[in-house]
């Protein structure tokens, strides 16, 4: 019988092979849900399910709030420290773009077999110069929520389909119930998402792709457009000089513009999916609320929030990062996690929670892929010269121009043509 002999060398090396290929890929997930919440821990839950049916992956999650995930992510980006993916907002989009930070997931997704299942516009809005850089985790489209009630009361029998409607409708609702009939967010991040699809809804961008590939807002030299803009401006103006909203509401900001809302303060809104949860939490005042198209000028548009899973360049485990995002994605996950407010074209959810805001994604529209930097301050800005100053609608049209142009030259994202 013989007697395996090794050296100590080939011992330690054998030993510490085996340790190596028995330790899992860590997949760092930055996440930004709010702690203790129902989404919190059915997400937990499923994560903890696809550790055990993939017993090489560790999924290590650290929750970090919005509010303070932009700034974390780049600063670990810029310190070469970036985790393999993490939640984030539409409006980074650009921004990490054009730092060169994202994954090209183009060759990953051509296999995917959940990809038709994806709503084809949302993937088109995550895909720039053909190359797939982010997937959807989410979808925040908005609608016009209402109080059907209210509206019965003032005679409407329908929803408002056109911006004048939407004033005439308001204005009876303020005469028969002493409540204004509509409301904005002037203020905030929701403002320039809102201002974006008002103008989408006049036929205007806020910039647009040049031939050099680089961006550029027009209205400077297309009269016509800015033309639009500063009629998407007097709207603003005529809303409140006509008392259909709130004088407060210039300066509200998205949780006074969605609270008053939900407790009957108002008729008229436009909002996104979550709304649900206020109805659950306010039973009485939102029984009657309602979906519907938001109203428009030119042609229907809303505002197409996609709340992006962004997969970082930097990472080491591609091929493991990717399987766990796309496992994000699959039906089972976006069914229990996402019924209302899913990417996926085979996920419907509610009526009016889920279908009501998912049937208007083909209309949403979405910032341009650009740095925005101060672009959507600048958009804030012009919502309270028009509100606030009661400057001329053509001159802060202008004036936005300028900004967002005077923004992408800073950035080095304006086109020269």
């Amino acid at each position: 019988m013989k007697t395996l002999r090794f050296t100590a060398a080939a011992l330690a090396l054998l030993v510490g092979g085996a340790a190596l290929a028995a330790e899992p890929v860590t997949i760092h997930f930055w996440a930004a849900w709010s702690p203790g919440t129902p989404e919190e821990t059915r997400s937990r839950a499923r994560i903890r399910a696809y550790e055990q049916a993939h017993p090489d992956v560790k999924i290590d999650v650290q929750v970090i709030t919005y509010q303070m995930l932009h700034d974390k992510l780049l600063t670990a980006i810029r310190g070469g420290d970036a985790p393999d993916l993490s939640w984030g907002l539409s409006e980074w989009f650009g921004e990490l773009r054009q730092m060169d930070a994202l994954l090209d997931l183009t060759p990953l997704a051509a296999r995917w077999p959940d990809r038709d299942s994806i709503r084809p516009n949302v993937i088109q809005a995550l895909t720039v110069k053909g190359k797939l850089l982010a997937l959807p985790q989410y979808l925040g489209i908005r609608a016009l929520v209402y109080h059907e009630n209210q509206l019965k009361q003032a005679g409407v029998a329908a929803p408002p389909v056109t911006w004048d409607e939407l004033v005439a409708d308001a204005r009876k609702v303020k005469a028969a119930t002493g409540k204004p009939g509509f409301a904005i967010a002037g203020a905030g991040v929701r403002a320039p998402q809102e201002l974006v699809a008002y103008l989408a809804q006049n036929d205007v961008l806020i910039a647009r792709e040049m031939p050099d590939g680089k961006f550029k807002n027009t209205w400077a030299t297309d009269k016509a457009e800015l033309a639009r803009a500063a009629e998407v401006y007097a709207f603003y103006r005529s809303v409140l000089d006509k008392g259909v909203i709130p004088a407060e509401a210039a300066g509200w900001g998205w949780q006074e513009e969605d609270t008053n809302f939900a407790l009957g303060q108002y008729a008229m809104v436009i909002d996104g999916p979550w709304m649900e949860n206020l109805a659950e939490q306010n039973p009485a005042p939102m029984a009657d609320a309602r979906v519907a198209p938001p109203p428009y000028k030119k042609r229907p548009a809303t505002f197409f929030e996609i709340s992006p899973l962004y997969l970082y360049k930097a990472t080491k485990h591609a091929k493991e990062t990717w399987e766990f995002a796309a496992y994000i994605l699959s039906k089972e996950w976006q069914t229990e996690i996402r019924p209302n407010n899913s990417p996926r074209a085979d996920v419907m959810g509610s009526p009016i929670w889920g279908k009501g805001f998912t049937d208007l994604a083909p209309t949403g529209v979405v910032f341009p892929p650009v740095a925005l930097g101060q672009i959507t301050k600048s958009m804030e800005d012009s919502i309270g010269r028009a509100l606030l100053k009661n400057e001329d609608p053509a001159k802060v049209a202008a004036w936005l121009g300028d900004a967002i142009n005077r923004e992408l030259r800073r950035s080095g994202q304006l086109s020269a043509r």
